[in-house]
């Protein structure tokens, strides 16, 4: 398989370079262009432009030099005063219910500026369910030619700090929340990078969404010398952050020394990185350590007092840091991915452009290939002894080529295998590794299927997260009441048959919400759990606004127990669900700490693109399964001790109730007023 990738890969160099060498002009980017401006210019599409400068995706600078394909080479460049001839009509797309202006300018790669600005008047109130807008034309520029704006030089200073970054104008009716949800950041990073808006989000502002926007200094600075550090695999940095989950009671710069007791599964080198000393260094303190680290044993480090105590993630109930206890065995890992190499070799440059374009598995196995690498990049940096090898399931929902794999590829003799991705070949590859008790983990399907011992669903079903938030409710004594739509008749039966203490509201007798049954329901000294569990934007409306109006004489929260689209269109006010503090499971979390930090920067350097949710999903199935072979134990005796947590994802394991595991490993999610969103569980 790795050879096949090669291959390819070099093919598509090859071509890009013959496509490149032949058929081309430069362009020097001037003050304020942006790509689709210059593909106007010169009658291209904002694609043929990427296909030959991958980076200008991040945006194009002042007297950057990019390539423009042209198919003759004296064919004259059009002025930028150019405008399309008005015989070509426009398109036009008919809202539906569900798309927001970002899904559509997708659809017809057109930019989200674009489309506003073609229909300034359509949008004023935002965009609605049937209403027809005009789409730019298929180069992704806007007919309507703009005048160019000159704007004044700004100072040297302020063109040195300007950063190749993502962009956003805000929309009428848009609010930090939806713009923040809609390119994976959290609010208070989307507020962090543009602080203006911190009080206020005024329509057609220029928000930055990644990099940093072009600064004037006020006051003359002295040059500074930047020390330029060599890239560092993930892991190391990540271990250097360990200070923001560990919390060390004494530091280093306090003075004096005081004793500290060993805990289980800490390791000499996780105890120089809690001290911040070098192994040396805590060796001359304590000579006994070059005999190794034992449980219990009282060691002299930095700080004051007669003892120092250490607060990490490895409490009882919480998650087990599974770096601090590696072991030097070696063990084989297989990953079954399905490239579908043989669909794909006869492609040429531009039928592979159209299929990375049309294709959402494809996309989606090389974004989680992507993170798969990453975290075999990082197990290599924490010295795992770990052989990984990858095949090509070659699946598709009709047919695969697993059974072939697994037998002319000695996989019997594996220690773990990750997919292959649809779930009936996940568990035939359970099936036939069954008697050698090799460990198949399912890395996305939310399925369940036939039970195998050997099989671990590390994708939680969609039962497990209506479980989770209703096992919350009543771990806090809630009183709960249940907003039911009468078309959701598996909700309903899901919650009287596992929780017959909840109550259902009354409905009208045309299935419309009755306030006054709603109201009976609630109760005094006593947290009032609003489950609704509707689409209906009207019921949704008469729901929140019954309990708004109650919220200052009942403790009450809304909920809700699975994905709920409709509560992202405009008419349901994101103020409404932030006051009400809704809440809803989640299989992933928001991590704004340091070490998703460090996984965002390091993805982005090497692919050139942030990660996606199935790039983070591959480095944290592929990273905890490698940890989890590295303990010196089996893969199943790991899964049925250990939790553990990832960039975005937890790992509970838990055995079925005939065979088999199933990772319980849930969020619950809570909206807070500043329209963040903060883990409760």
């Amino acid at each position: 398989m790795n050879r096949i990738l090669v291959s390819f890969l070099i093919f598509l160099t090859i071509s890009c370079t013959v496509f490149a060498q032949g058929n081309y002009i430069k362009h020097t980017v001037t003050k304020g262009e942006t790509v689709t401006q210059i593909a106007t210019k010169y009658r291209v599409t904002p694609y043929d432009i990427y296909q030959l400068n991958p980076d200008s995706q991040n945006g194009v600078g002042e007297n950057d030099v990019i390539l423009i394909p042209t198919t003759l080479s004296n064919e004259k460049q059009i002025p930028s005063s150019y405008s399309k001839p008005k015989s070509k009509p426009l398109r036009n797309h008919t809202a539906k219910a569900k798309e927001t202006l970002y899904s559509i300018s997708r659809d017809y790669n057109v930019h989200v500026e674009d489309l506003t600005r073609l229909n300034t008047d359509l949008l004023k109130n935002g965009l609605k369910i049937g209403q027809v807008i005009e789409i730019p034309d298929s180069d992704g520029a806007p007919v309507v030619v703009e005048k160019e704006v000159v704007k004044k030089p700004e100072p040297k200073q302020a063109i040195d700090n300007l950063d190749r970054s993502t962009f956003h104008i805000v929309a009428p009716k848009e609010t930090k929340f939806g713009i923040a949800k809609k390119y994976g950041i959290t609010v208070a990073d989307l507020e962090r990078r543009n602080p203006e808006i911190v009080s206020n989000l005024p329509i057609g502002y220029k928000l930055v969404i990644s990099g940093t926007a072009a600064k004037v200094a006020s006051v003359k600075q002295e040059p500074v010398k930047q020390e330029v550090e060599k890239p560092k695999p993930v892991i190391k940095e990540i271990k250097q952050a360990e200070t923001t989950q560990t919390e060390i009671v004494t530091t280093k710069k306090s003075g004096g020394y005081a004793n500290y007791e060993v805990k289980p599964k800490e390791t000499l080198f996780s105890l120089t990185q809690d001290f911040g000393l070098t192994q040396e260094e805590l060796i001359a303190l304590n000579p006994t350590l070059k005999d190794g680290v034992k449980i219990g044993m009282i060691l002299k480090v930095p700080g004051k007092g007669s003892m120092v105590m250490v607060s990490g993630s490895n409490t009882e109930g919480k998650y087990t840091d599974l770096t601090k206890s590696v072991s030097n065995t070696k063990k084989e890992l297989v990953l079954l991915l399905p490239f579908n190499a043989t669909k794909i070799q006869g492609d040429t440059l531009k039928t592979m452009a159209m299929r990375l374009k049309k294709d959402a598995f494809l996309n989606m196995t090389l974004d989680f290939y992507a993170g798969a690498l990453m975290a075999i990049d990082s197990a290599k940096t924490l010295g795992l002894n770990i052989d990984v090898k990858i095949y090509d399931s070659q699946e598709s929902k009709m047919s695969s080529n697993v059974v072939n794999v697994v037998n002319s590829n000695n996989i019997k003799s594996a220690d773990a295998v990750i997919g292959p991705f649809y779930q009936q070949y996940v568990e035939k590859v359970a099936e036939i590794l069954n008697d050698n008790n090799v460990a198949v983990i399912s890395p996305l399907s939310k399925e369940i299927g036939k039970s195998y011992s050997n099989l671990f669903q590390a994708m939680p079903p969609a039962d497990f997260a209506k479980t989770a938030i209703f096992d919350f409710m009543i771990s806090k004594d809630g009183n709960i009441i249940v907003v039911s739509d009468p078309k959701r008749l598996t909700n309903k039966e899901f919650i009287t048959r596992k929780y017959p203490g909840a109550k259902f509201v009354g409905l009208t007798e045309n299935g419309a919400l009755d306030v006054l049954s709603l109201k009976s329901l609630l109760v005094k000294d006593k947290m009032n759990y609003v489950v609704l569990d509707s689409e209906r934007t009207g019921m949704i409306l008469g729901t929140t606004n019954a309990l708004l109006n109650e919220i200052a004489n009942f403790q009450i929260q809304l909920a809700i127990i699975e994905p709920n689209e409709t509560l992202d269109f405009e008419e349901i006010s994101m103020k409404r669900l932030t006051i009400l503090k809704m809440l809803y499971p989640s299989l992933t979390r928001d991590n704004d700490s340091a070490q998703a930090a460090i996984f965002e920067k390091e993805f982005k350097a090497i692919n050139k693109i942030f990660p996606s949710q199935f790039a983070t999903r591959g480095f944290d199935v592929t990273f905890d399964t490698m940890l989890r072979l590295a303990q010196g134990k089996s893969f199943e005796v790991s899964a049925s001790q250990d939790k553990t947590e990832q960039v975005e994802s937890k790992f509970e394991y838990a055995r079925k109730d005939s065979e088999g595991y199933i990772n319980k490993g849930i969020y619950i999610m809570e909206y807070q007023e500043d329209l963040s969103v903060k883990q409760v569980n």
